[in-house]
């Protein structure tokens, strides 16, 4: 890190002078730089993901203590600039390079090539701009759990529907149900129209055994008979389940069509041991697991994009570290395969969780070193790239209650970037002119906000009032021997700081304030609003963050 600041700028980081806050100030400035990501965005909201530019005040996000938490403001603008892609195996994000993500900076040397060593690292928050490969991200373990033991089956039957057999009312949630579920997730379909309404589950014809269990899962729990038709032509085997009832009610749990599927919220909150029969009924359908490769792997796809990231919550609940890619959509051989999501387990000792649920004798003689490993509060994983690009165009963030942080598909973002405080104490000198006597600062930042906050203290102690103001963003930078391009933005918060201690100073004392100096004060209040909220929020947050891990 040191390599790409001047050492001026690494002197005030690490001895900084004016630090701390003033009793009693005369004026105080607070500022903070507004950091976003691209509206496209994926944001795990209320057991779904969505674009962050459709989330609304209602809904609720992870944050980073594992639960969701309720959005409080929403921001958009217009942002022209760098933007930082991050990569790692549950996906990419796409962020201002000052967004803060929660992750674990790796030295370079070579005793920290050991998962061992890396384990004692200090979570914290870091700039995305300063994060690279091989640098460990957290991403939070979803913690709610609330055990369902009967769900009740409220589903009406149709007024002249005399064929449809009578079911239970309530249905009690053990291991063939919730396996059931997976079935039907992965192969099932509700053929809904006017007195031809049922359920459809269609398996490969090797897949006899899920047959059978689908088979007796419905006699046991429904009394229901099923029907099944093989197809040999197409090597397919379907299980028919002629209900009305009980094809409205899966419906209405999971959705129809295979782009639609999704698991309802009270399962995704279910307790780890039985949501094991969820993920084994959905492998069976849709997944595979290699055990005669020399480097076995399971893999698992889909269509739809709710339910490919509802499993990545599953298998990371149940210490299982997938990897997630995306195919687009082609045409081979004159067949159209449409959009689909793939989830890949290679790694050894989830591949032995996997089997181990599955029932499948897997015996794996080579060690591998491990790259990703779990916590009770996080899952961790390294950094497979970084890109910088150009962007021009909308970028949102948001305000959230309680942890300050949200989750994307594949990260652990804070909601605020840096934020500076000054605090001024004025005095008259013999002239009668007012005169910054002292001056202090608390900045919750990066090495440049630190940095440019104690030189422009530095800078304007003892200097008149119009003297300060004069001070710019151009004179930090230089008194500081320069600043990289990508933190020009520190010293214009710094600048900022400085003008909005001496402003306040005068509008408390009802002294006269230039039409200059009162517009660029409004300026300034739009661009960082709620600044004062975010300051407490990371003081928060950062002792937080220290506490889960490390020194």
């Amino acid at each position: 890190m040191a390599g790409i600041y001047s050492k001026e700028v690494m002197k005030h980081f690490k001895k900084p002078r004016n630090m701390g806050r003033m009793k009693n100030p005369s004026g105080i400035g607070k500022v903070g730089n507004v950091v976003c990501i691209l509206p496209e965005e994926g944001i795990h909201i209320n057991n779904r993901i969505e674009s962050i530019e459709n989330i609304t005040l209602n809904d609720k996000v992870l944050g980073c203590n594992g639960s969701y938490n309720k959005v409080s403001k929403l921001f958009k603008r217009f942002y022209e600039g760098d933007v930082i892609i991050l990569k790692n195996k549950l996906g990419k994000t796409v962020l201002t390079p000052d967004h803060l993500v929660l992750a674990i900076k790796v030295p370079k040397r070579r005793k920290f090539f050991d998962t061992k060593v890396k384990r004692n690292l200090p979570v914290g928050w870091y700039h995305a701009e300063n994060l690279e490969r091989r640098d460990i991200v957290l991403f939070p373990m979803f913690k709610e759990v609330k055990d369902v033991d009967f769900i009740p089956l409220d589903i009406p039957k149709a007024k002249y529907d005399f064929r449809s057999k009578e079911l239970p009312r309530k249905i009690k949630m053990n291991s063939d149900f919730l396996r059931l579920c997976g079935y039907f997730l992965s192969e099932g379909n509700v053929q809904d129209k006017k007195c031809r309404t049922f359920i459809t589950l269609t398996f490969n014809v090797k897949e006899k055994d899920y047959v059978n269990d689908v088979k007796k899962i419905v006699k046991r729990i429904f009394g229901l008979e099923v029907k099944i038709r093989e197809l040999s032509d197409r090597n397919t085997v379907t299980v028919y389940i002629f209900s009305s009832i009980l094809a409205r009610f899966f419906k209405k749990l999971f959705g129809n069509g295979a782009k639609n599927k999704k698991i309802p919220d009270f399962m995704m909150s279910l307790p780890v041991e039985k949501q094991k029969h969820i993920i084994v009924g959905m492998w069976r359908g849709d997944g595979h697991f290699s055990t005669e490769r020399i480097w076995p792997r399971a893999g698992y796809s889909t269509i739809s994009h709710q339910l490919f990231h509802q499993l990545k919550i599953l298998l990371l609940r149940q210490k299982i570290v997938p990897s997630l890619y995306k195919e687009k959509r082609k045409i081979v051989k004159g067949v159209d395969h449409k959009e689909n999501f793939r989830i890949h387990v290679g790694d050894r000792s989830s591949l032995k969780k996997l089997a181990n649920m599955l029932g499948i004798n897997l015996c794996i003689q080579k060690k591998e070193k491990i790259h990703s490993w779990f916590d009770d509060n996080y899952f961790y994983t390294p950094l497979t790239d970084v890109e910088n690009k150009k962007y021009k165009g909308r970028v949102c963030n948001l305000e959230i209650e309680h942890t300050k942080s949200f989750s994307t598909e594949a990260f652990c973002l804070h909601n605020c970037g840096d934020v500076m405080y000054i605090y001024i104490k004025i005095k008259k000198n013999k002239k009668g002119k007012d005169v910054i006597s002292d001056i202090t600062f608390e900045t919750f930042g990066c090495v440049a906000a630190l940095a440019t906050s104690s030189m422009i203290t530095t800078m304007a102690k003892g200097k008149t009032i119009e003297e300060a103001l004069k001070i710019t963003r151009e004179d930090v930078a230089n008194a500081l021997g320069g600043l990289p391009r990508i933190k020009i933005h520190c010293s214009v918060l710094a600048s900022d700081a400085l003008t909005e201690a001496i402003y306040d100073y005068l509008s408390k004392n009802k002294l006269p304030i230039s039409e200059e100096l009162s517009k660029r004060h409004e300026q300034i209040k739009k661009e960082t609003e709620f600044v004062e909220e975010k300051f407490r929020d990371y003081i928060k947050m950062e002792k937080e963050i220290w506490g889960i891990k490390g020194k």
